[in-house]
This record gives C-alpha cells, structure tokens and sequence, in this order.
C-alpha cells in the first residue's frame, strides 16, 4: 500500500459531479448533503467557476508573494464589501492554516502566548490550531506544550475569570460548532466576549472556517450576533474545493514586514477560485437561499417519525437524536444515495450541502431519512 493509512474512506470512487449530483464509476448517483466537509459552497463544477480557473491557468497560475497580484487586492475589497469595518486580507491554503496565522499574530500583537478557546471546539489539526482544539486524540505531544485553556460557551464567570488576568493572547470561538456538533453560543454571551475581549487588550478570533461564505444565512456566522472581530478566518467554501484560505484581520491590528509568510497563499488560482464564489453567492443571491432553506429544513424536521432537535443555522445545520446515527448514515448513503455528515457527538447527523441545494432535493432527504427512521 503507498498512502498512509490515516482515513475512514467509503468503498466509492467518485468520478463526475454537478451541482449536488455526484457519480461513481459504477455509474450510481448520489446527492451531496455534506459538502466534502462543507467545502462545496457554489455547487460542483459550476460553469462560472470552471470557466473563470480555465480562463486564469492559459494566463499564469502561481507565481510567490514576491511580486504584485491585483486578484488579491480584488478579493480583499469584495470581501471587506460584507463587513461593518475595515479589514486587511492575507491569504493562504486551508483552514488549519489560517487559524495558525491567526493565533500568530494575536500573539505578536498582544506580546501574549495563552489561548482560550471552548469546549468541543475544532480549529485544525496544525500546531497551535489543533492545541485550541478539544480532542487530545488528535494532538501529539508537541502539540500540548501551547498554553491553551477550555470554558464551555455561555459560562460568563468563567470567561471573566479567564480574561480579567491578561494574559491571554486570544479567544478564539466558532460561533457555530462544525466537528463539534453544530452547538452555539447565545449572542448575549458573544457580545459579553467581544467586550471583555476590548476590556483587557485580547484579540477576538472568529474561526469562520466552515461558517463562512454565505453558508449559515449571513455572509459569516458572528454576523448573527452582530459583533466586530479583530481576526476572521476562512476557508473551506471560499474556493468551493480549490485549496484557499485567509485571515482578514481588522485595521487596528499593524502589520510588519515578515510577520507572516505563505509560498502558495494568494495565488493567482486561488484567488480566482475565491472571487468566482463571491460572483456566484451573490448573483444566485444564495445568503438568502440558504436562509430560506433553513425554514424548510425545520419545517419537514418537526414532521419526522422520530424526535429530533435542530441544530445550527442555514445550511449549516443537522439532526440530533437519542441514539448514536453511525448505521443511519451510512443506510442513507448505501440505500438511498444521500451522502450526510457525522460529528464529534455521535447523534448529530450534520447537513452541509452546496448552496445550490433546492427544496426538491431536501425532499429526497426527508424521504430517505423517514424511511430509515421507521426502522428505530
């Protein structure tokens, strides 16, 4: 065997897709409610999106941050677009990247090394990204030697507690749980954090990594909770499956030369990929489609044979029942051809697809998911 065996893989092999349709090369189809992890965010192989990165690679596809590129100038400027305040781009490859040089430069700034972060919370799989994460499994014990502290959400004495000692160079919250079960905080307590956060000199990270671009019904999920971060990180959705990410980080933060650094970040790609998303999220006025699905989504929940609770927002956004939903997923992908996703809590089944998904296609879950259900 040549590939490190680290991944729990399906026996399929995908060869063709388009929009939510997928296809195997044993010709079966299926409809796509995760996303690939929610990275999906426009629909497969959209025809913007294809023409846009075949236009750019006959032009140049990469070359390093040593010289000008006018794409990411681009980028930053339609991204500011969705913001209250004015905010720097950098860019670079994933998630787990991003949130890296998030945590970086909160250190930089504040000349502080501690991180809070919450209960359950998934922020990478990287140095200081998977010590912020709350699964020692997944951390080695170099990881280990970041000073990082857990609080559950909405536990406004224990934030206070942690804060009022200044010593923490960040906070960093997802305000919609992805791996950890699509949980969220009050906005009361969110507010709370972004004023303490200014009260003691923290930096206030918003990992919007699954969260952002459109998926939950708000261009990026603190917009819920209409609070002001000093750092957002993205990823996932921004390319729809080409690797990019970034940090927009707000103008009060100062840059140096050599702070931060990326070979592949903000390549010409990369940055096409991106801006081929903001053009289709915003033409097909897929915020708001997102948002309307949610009602949609609730609405058939209520009906289903047995109870569950909703959970997240918009097309972010699962099932939690009493019972562990191993066997129901994978009934849904081998009998019904639904692909869905699991979490760290092992009875929320997560619902992540495209943002071209149509109520027709949240039908053909429904039923697949009362027909399995009638079996519990």
């Amino acid at each position: 065997m040549a590939l490190f065996d680290v991944y729990n893989q399906y026996p399929i092999e995908l060869v063709s897709a388009k929009g939510m349709q997928l296809k195997d090369s044993k010709g079966s189809d299926y409809l796509d409610f995760y996303g690939g992890h929610a990275v999906i965010s426009i629909g497969h192989t959209h025809p913007h999106y294809v023409n846009q990165l075949k236009s750019q690679i006959d032009a140049i596809g990469f070359y390093s941050n040593v010289i000008h590129n006018p794409l990411q100038e681009e980028l930053a400027e339609r991204i500011n677009a969705k913001l209250e305040e004015n905010y720097e781009l950098f860019l670079c490859s994933s998630g787990a990247e991003a949130n890296e040089n998030a945590l970086k430069l909160a250190s930089f700034h504040t000349e502080r090394s501690k991180i809070l972060a919450f209960s359950n919370a998934f922020h990478g799989r990287t140095s200081a990204a998977v010590a912020a994460t709350h699964n020692t499994r997944i951390q080695a014990p170099i990881n280990r030697s970041h000073q990082v502290d857990f609080i559950d959400f909405n536990d406004v004495e224990a934030l206070k507690n942690h804060l009022e000692t200044k010593n923490y160079a960040a906070v960093i919250i997802e305000c919609i749980q992805g791996v950890g079960g699509l949980d969220q905080p009050d906005s009361d307590f969110v507010r709370t954090l972004r004023d303490l956060c200014t009260q003691t000199g923290t930096v206030l990270i918003a990992d919007e990594v699954q969260s952002g671009f459109s998926r939950t019904g708000r261009f990026f999920s603190f917009q819920h909770h209409d609070i002001i971060p000093d750092i957002i990180s993205m990823a996932k959705g921004m390319g729809n499956g080409f690797p990019v990410g970034g940090i927009m980080i707000h103008e009060s933060i100062k840059a140096e030369k050599g702070m931060l650094g990326t070979t592949f970040g903000g390549n010409y790609l990369a940055c096409t990929a991106a801006l081929s998303v903001m053009d289709v999220l915003e033409k097909e006025d897929l915020e708001h489609k997102a948002a309307a699905l949610e009602s949609v989504f609730r609405a058939k929940a209520a009906l289903l044979q047995v109870p569950a609770v909703v959970k997240g927002r918009g097309l972010m956004i699962g099932l939690e029942f009493d019972f562990n939903t191993a066997e129901l997923r994978r009934n849904l992908l081998f009998q019904h051809g639904l692909f869905v996703g699991s979490a760290s809590n092992p009875n929320v089944l997560r619902i992540l697809p495209p943002l071209c998904c149509t109520e027709q296609e949240l039908n053909q879950l429904f039923e697949g998911l009362n027909q399995e259900l009638k079996h519990e």
